[in-house]
């Protein structure tokens, strides 16, 4: 029995390799990078679809302190140099009014404001039930993809079309794991 238990455990550590590289390359993850205006890469992010929706997960460094508006916006282009504006609007497929205190809200892509502490550092770890990976309704990897975008102060939840919360700071790409 010793040795079965032995095998075991040698054949889980030569597969986990390759089953890590499977779960980094599986179609229900993708990656983002963030970069700041200035083209630099300030954070990381990874998308995993689930069951019932989309879990985020990354950490940016070099922000501003406090709240800060964050979102899922409609086209896949970081371009520093406009600001990011070639991120397009936030993504809302459905059409629907901006903001969580909104009657016809939110956007598909609103999400929960998130706060960088002292240092600049933002750890995001947010679940977006509206939102899928490749199937379904909702979809941010299409033919032109998606962004996340950290903007400079807070969303309000009420503003239209974009929460009222200012520059575009940061910007990532998702791309498929």
């Amino acid at each position: 029995m010793r040795h079965l238990v032995k095998a075991a455990v040698l054949s889980a550590a030569i597969v986990s390799p390759a089953l890590a590289q499977q779960a980094t390359t599986s179609p229900g993850v993708a990656q983002a990078t963030f970069i700041n205006t200035e083209g630099a890469s300030i954070g990381t992010a990874t998308l995993q679809e689930t069951p019932h929706g989309l879990l985020i997960q990354g950490k940016a460094t070099d922000l501003p302190p406090g709240l800060h508006g964050f979102h899922v916006h409609e086209t896949g282009k970081c371009d520093a140099q406009d600001g990011f504006k070639s991120a397009g609007g936030h993504f809302a497929p459905a059409g629907n009014d901006h903001g969580f205190m909104t009657d016809k809200g939110p956007h598909a892509g609103d999400i929960a404001n998130q706060t960088a502490m002292a240092d600049g550092t933002m750890v995001v770890e947010v679940f977006n039930e509206n939102l899928r990976l490749a199937q379904g309704e909702n979809v941010l990897l299409d033919d032109d993809g998606a962004a996340l975008v950290i903007h400079a102060t807070a969303d309000d939840y009420r503003s239209q079309p974009s929460g009222n919360s200012g520059d575009r700071i940061a910007c990532a790409i998702i791309k498929q794991g």
